[in-house]
């Protein structure tokens, strides 16, 4: 009897246990993936995630259109 309940003990802990690493994590990094950081707001997004804008010539990433229209709102205000 005691066996049996050792034994549902160890398969409700592994079901319900907390996750280890798996072993593809070794240490090991792949290449850093470029950021940029959005002016409007200081968050730092990638440029598959970016809304980006272009100001004379220059781009320019945000993480929301949000961020993207406050910016054209501050230009449009400094003009």
């Amino acid at each position: 009897m005691a066996l049996m309940l050792y034994v549902g003990y160890r398969v409700l802990l592994s079901f319900f246990g907390a996750k280890k690493p798996s072993a593809k994590s070794s240490g090991s990094r792949g290449p850093a993936e470029v950021t940029y950081r959005d002016p409007v707001c200081g968050i730092y997004v990638s440029e598959e995630a970016a809304v980006i804008g272009t100001h004379e010539g220059t781009r320019h990433h945000f993480c929301s259109m949000n961020c993207l229209e406050k910016y054209r709102e501050r230009l449009s205000h400094t003009d």
